[in-house]
């Protein structure tokens, strides 16, 4: 989702929870991996793996010159011949520690076995993030959590309600604001001219096949 139709769910949702929301929390994201120099792990659940978040934090690392937020994926299942970036197990979460932030994107809730390695790596030092349906025992772990009501049928087919809000047009808010409010690196400072014309760029072009 590029920048004008984050702005435009942006006004669908005006006065609705979600702007801040997204916000508050993408700040907690931001100020997790900023200072620390980056060391986010995003993992999903074994039947919910979130590509798109992953894809949207690398974009949003580039374009703000936050090189921190890039994140690296966490994979429950990983084949052989899978490219480096793609071939990172679960039992990367086993080294994870103070200085890391593992961000987990949960719609159901994880089996035992992920909870205990998010667990250990909390009580190792690392910060831990939560996006999801609101399990309890989830939230319980993380240091911070915004949770995502199942969406209402939507009023008309198509057209996106405050209330139908789903998954991923959320992660798509925490991933967009994650990269606001943020100095430009000293090193390709952008103008606004700059940014225009890279947005009238994404419009007209299909987006790399990066996953």
């Amino acid at each position: 989702m590029d920048a004008v139709r984050v702005a435009l769910l942006r006004e669908v949702l005006a006065g609705t929870r979600w702007p801040a929301a997204t916000r508050r929390f993408a700040a907690s994201l931001r100020s997790s991996v900023v200072p620390h120099g980056g060391g986010l792990l995003l993992v999903g659940t074994r039947a919910y793996e979130p590509w798109h978040l992953a894809a949207h934090l690398v974009d949003e690392a580039a374009w703000s010159g936050r090189p921190e937020l890039a994140p690296l994926l966490v994979r429950h299942r990983v084949r052989p011949g899978d490219p480096a970036h793609l071939a990172v197990g679960l039992g990367r979460l086993q080294g994870a520690g103070r200085g890391e932030t593992l961000l987990l994107v949960a719609p159901e809730r994880p089996d035992g076995g992920l909870l205990e390695r998010v667990h250990d790596a909390r009580r190792a030092g690392a910060t831990v993030l939560a996006l999801g349906s609101g399990d309890p025992e989830v939230t319980g772990l993380a240091h911070d959590a915004l949770t995502v009501d199942p969406p209402e049928p939507e009023p008309h087919p198509g057209v996106a309600s405050a209330k139908g809000i789903d998954l991923d047009m959320v992660q798509h808010l925490v991933s967009a604001a994650a990269g606001e409010n943020s100095l430009p690196s000293t090193r390709g400072r952008r103008r606004l001219r700059d940014r225009l014309s890279r947005l009238a760029d994404q419009l007209t072009s299909p987006p790399p096949a990066r996953w």
